[in-house]
Formats: structure tokens, C-alpha cells, sequence
């Protein structure tokens, strides 16, 4: 985890690169079938050994979307490819609830998937992936 989301999400639930609680991954697994692109990336990811962290606590979900949609232009004006990242920020931005985070990196670390979960963690709100540019 970068310094800037140590800041942001102190505490995780969950960090597994593989071998940890079977439970969490499984629940993982369950939420990303979808057939959305990032959420069945993300889901490969995580199924060839990525790690993941869910965060304990949750965030505005408006909160989210002004940053999100800073990170959009960001990887727009500089070319980094995304996956789903224009309808995360617009699903964040009519989401009421507050959002729990959490996060999928691929094993070979070309990819990060950020997860957007409802507050209690049981349904996925949405996913989006970026690619790191360096690995």
C-alpha cells in the first residue's frame, strides 16, 4: 500500500497475497461475477494470485466521486488506461450510502482494482481498474 492510502485507510480488514482467509477471498470471488470489464479483471486477478485489503470504516460516497473524478482526468491528460473508472465516479456520484473500499492487486502488479462496497461490505457498488504504468 502506497503512503498516500496508508494516510487515507489506516486500518485493513483484510490483506492477503494468496494464503490468507479463505473466507474473505471466497466472498470477493461472489461479489465481483458481474459482467462489467473491471469486475471480471479484477476477479482474474484475484484468482491468479493477486492480493486484496478491505478497509475497515467507510467514506462519502460524494466524498469519492470528487476524487475519482480527479483521478479520471489525471489518467485521461496522461493516457493511463482504466477500466470502468468514467462509471465508478458517476455511480459514486448518486451513491447515499457511505462506501467501504477495498482493493485488488494483480500478482504481477500491472493492475489495481478499486472496490467500492455497500457500507456493511455485502454487495459490490462497483469496480474500477488501472493500469500501473510502473511495474
Amino acid at each position: 500500500m502506497g503512503p498516500l492510502l496508508r494516510l487515507l485507510y489506516p486500518a485493513a480488514v483484510q490483506q492477503d497475497a494468496g494464503g490468507g482467509d479463505g473466507m474473505e477471498r471466497e466472498l470477493l470471488e461472489r461479489l465481483l461475477v458481474g459482467n462489467d470489464a473491471a469486475s471480471v479483471a479484477a476477479l482474474a486477478a484475484l484468482r491468479c494470485g493477486g492480493s486484496h485489503v478491505i478497509w475497515d470504516g467507510t467514506t462519502s460516497a460524494e466524498a469519492l466521486a470528487r476524487v475519482y473524478e480527479r483521478r479520471l482526468r489525471h489518467t485521461r491528460h496522461r493516457g493511463i488506461e482504466t477500466t470502468n473508472l468514467a462509471h465508478a465516479v458517476d455511480l459514486l456520484g448518486r451513491q447515499q450510502c457511505p462506501v467501504r473500499l477495498g482493493q485488488i492487486t494483480a500478482a504481477d502488479g500491472s493492475w489495481t482494482f478499486m472496490l467500492f462496497l455497500s457500507e456493511d461490505g455485502s454487495r459490490l457498488i462497483v469496480c474500477t481498474g488501472v493500469r500501473r504504468t510502473h511495474v
